[in-house]
């Protein structure tokens, strides 16, 4: 039996987070690779790697010399490249999904002098040259740089402004589609700051509304470029420190987007990568930092489009680069000479690297984590430069990843698996175990005493011939005899995966307490998600949403001509990409699925973003019969099943739009459904009980909707308030207790 308040619910699922796993934080790893720091209660202390013994306090917020100079706890700090000084965040407040801004402080540990950068301004991206003695920032869209000697900022730029200029930081959809939020970079010789410039004056703005029990809402605005809108305008520039001008890099128009700066491995050189509209043209150019001279560093084309990511290493003992690409129809790593010629494929098969960490030059080993026997699961590797001696240094079947040391003599790896709650270890370059940090044996414990269900993998061929992988959830007490409901579980966009061999976090406690409530709940990576080469992510290119619809259609009737299950009471759930997902299975497969909950979904792609949407659709004028065929709100008048919408109004990423737009339909084509709106809430709909309040509305949904009946209240002798249930099960009606 459950000790008192240890019952799987959602309150302790959703509010109490009595069963989320234990982690141990990212390590902040010192240069010698053997220490590593991190912050307790504003005391800032480093530690040996091995024996977690206490070496030194670098920093204490509570000295009392301190204390009223913070004004604050400690948000984030970093240091120099000699680890001798600090940057320390306090009042860090988020901005957008990656980009936030804080009162920063300069904390010198020789002198013990703390002093304030701005003056109590907030600034972002606080980042020390590498020689330690100036740090740059951007303040109200402006980049600066503060000389530590002299106490002194000076204006790397001045034309920034709200909404119209940006130096040094990416606009809105760079940093949620490119993962761009700092936009500089310190040359290696600390003479030179590269910074890409926005100029989105002609972008079209996007207001939101905050409701803050003012007389008038708060009117948020800010730029945010749609399908076939304009663009900020973006540039490459240099800033000498020396002669304190600045260069820029004079680009062909047509390459719409610089989404990565880097320099190489001299001062005299920063590479920078472009992109065309359509993103199946990418461009490595090199700048010389003084002249601002081009040339060509590598080109990569594709039909469809190209991915980008940070992988791009430039060796600092040879004139080499290391990059990965997809181009053999598999993620590999590539090396080249410095003159863009490929050298060699460093990692061949059909398999791909989903992960690199990077290379230790002395040794020539290259580490990274792959897809290496197949999609569900991941291993950490290490190979030579030359292709050779391809080991797996972490192989245990799951999920494997890994964070390396700044010498890559150590990792931190992290093991888990669809069923198993992380596990933490130290581990040596070659994978032995040195020392277990975090088993999660409580949470094992949890499992065993709450009578969790397994979960089980499995495959199936379309009528396509496709092989889609899935798991499965079956209902406690499990009677191979009855006829269950089945609610699926959907994301599905390109490139993802939600089938895999992986810890899924608060969502498998939710799935577990649906299986107590008699529920099979499933998962179908369908065409488009990755870990399956570039073909299988692609497949979906001009058509998103249509080739995966059919598959979780097909995924549907596969799991409904299973013995147990009941055809007539299938549901689909997705967020984001997944409510789109939801959106479509139910009114295109409205033969199959009886219900749907779709959370912050996109309801028509001319609504997102063009940076994410044209990547994988081209423009509306392109493409016309790919947007249509591909909107739930053009197929509303197919809706036969049971309809949950739900979004955040503050939804800065698909917007709040999405769902009005959709609602306007469903009461043109009066079609009702459900619908509940979040207040001031952005796209993840956290903070407070709202994930309660959420999740309990979800779950009511699916009991009241796909296990049956209708819901009763009744006021038993003592006069409390029970909610009661009429279901159809394999024995026929029963009043049941609703069950929280």
């Amino acid at each position: 039996m459950n000790a008192p308040g240890n019952e799987l619910n959602l309150e302790n699922i959703w509010k109490e987070n009595k069963f989320a796993a234990k982690t141990v934080p990212g390590f902040f790893f010192l240069a010698n690779g053997e220490h590593f720091t991190k912050n307790q209660k504003g005391k800032i202390t480093s530690y040996h790697l091995l024996t977690g013994d206490e070496i030194e306090t670098i920093f204490d917020a509570e000295n009392v010399a301190y204390t009223s100079i913070l004004n604050g706890p400690i948000s984030n700090y970093s240091f120099s490249a000699d680890e001798q000084k600090l940057l320390i965040l306090v009042h860090q407040e988020a901005i957008y999904r990656r980009s936030s801004k804080a009162n920063v402080f300069f904390f010198d540990r020789k002198t013990k002098l703390l002093k304030s950068i701005e003056n109590g301004k907030k600034i972002s991206y606080p980042t020390f040259s590498p020689d330690g003695n100036k740090v740059a920032y951007v303040l109200e869209n402006n980049l600066f740089i503060w000389d530590i000697f002299t106490n002194t900022s000076i204006s790397v730029t001045s034309d920034g402004s709200k909404n119209n200029i940006i130096n040094g930081a990416g606009d809105w959809v760079y940093e949620e589609e490119f993962g761009l939020s700092k936009a500089f970079e310190w040359s290696p010789d600390s003479e030179f700051l590269a910074f890409l410039k926005f100029d989105e004056s002609k972008v079209p703005q996007f207001t939101m509304t905050n409701f803050n029990g003012a007389s008038h809402p708060e009117y948020v605005t800010f730029k945010y470029p749609k399908v076939g809108e304009e663009n900020a305008k973006v540039s490459v520039g240099i800033y000498n420190l020396s002669t304190k001008k600045t260069s820029f890099a004079d680009t062909d128009p047509s390459m719409e987007y610089i989404p990565r700066i880097e320099w190489t491995n001299t001062s005299d050189q920063l590479s920078f990568l472009t992109l065309n509209r359509h993103q199946n043209h990418l461009t490595w150019f090199l700048m010389e930092s003084v002249s601002g001279s081009l040339s060509t560093l590598l080109e990569e084309k594709e039909d469809t489009y190209v991915d980008i990511n940070d992988n791009l290493t430039f060796l600092i003992e040879k004139d080499q680069f290391i990059r990965t690409s997809e181009s053999s129809g598999w993620n590999h790593l590539y090396l080249y000479s410095k003159d863009g010629k490929m050298i060699r494929s460093i990692t061949k098969g059909q398999w791909e690297v989903t992960d690199f960490y990077g290379i230790e030059e002395k040794t020539g080993w290259l580490y990274f984590q792959a897809a290496l026997n197949n999609p569900k699961e991941r291993q950490i590797c290490r190979i030579k430069l030359d292709g050779s001696k391809l080991e797996e240094i972490a192989e245990e079947p799951g999920w494997n990843s890994a964070q390396f040391n700044t010498t890559k003599s150590l990792f931190i790896l992290t093991h888990s698996s669809i069923s198993s709650p992380p596990v933490y270890s130290i581990n040596t370059a070659d994978g032995t175990e040195i020392k277990r940090l975090e088993e999660n044996d409580a949470l094992r414990s949890t499992q065993v005493s709450l009578t969790v269900q397994p979960i089980d993998f499995f495959d199936f061929q379309t009528s396509e011939k496709v092989k889609l992988n899935g798991w499965m959830i079956k209902p406690a007490n499990f009677n191979p005899q009855g006829k269950y409901p089945v609610l699926m579980f959907v994301y599905g966009g390109p490139g993802s995966q939600q089938v895999t061999d992986q810890w899924k976090g608060q969502n498998y406690w939710w799935f577990q307490l649906l299986a107590q409530k008699g529920f099979v709940v499933a998962c179908v990576d369908n065409r488009g998600t990755g870990g399956r080469g570039a073909a299988f992510k692609k497949t979906t290119y001009l058509q998103l949403g249509k080739y995966e619809t059919e598959d979780q259609i097909e995924a549907a009737k596969y799991i409904g001509n299973l013995s147990f299950v009941d055809a007539s009471r299938i549901g689909i759930f997705g967020w984001s990409y997944g409510g789109f997902m939801s959106s479509l299975c139910l009114l295109k497969g409205n033969d199959v699925f009886s219900a749907a909950v779709a959370v912050a979904p996109v309801t028509h792609w001319k609504w997102y973003d063009n940076i994410y949407t044209e990547r994988y659709m081209r423009t509306v004028s392109e493409n016309p019969k790919g947007y249509h065929d591909n909107a739930p709100v053009h197929f509303v008048h197919q809706l036969k099943g049971k309809y949950l919408l739900i979004h955040g109004m503050a939804d800065d990423n698909v917007h709040f739009q999405h769902t009005t737009e959709m609602a306007n339909v469903l009461i043109n084509e009066d079609k009702q459904f459900d619908t509940y709106f979040y207040p001031n809430k952005n796209h993840s709909i956290s903070g407070g009980s709202s994930r309660l309040h959420l999740y309990r509305k979800i779950t009511d949904f699916l009991m009241l909707n796909l296990r049956g009946g209708e819901v009763k209240t009744r006021i038993p002798m003592n006069g409390r308030i029970e909610m009661m249930r009429t279901i159809q099960d394999s024995k026929g009606k029963q009043n049941i207790p609703v069950k929280e």
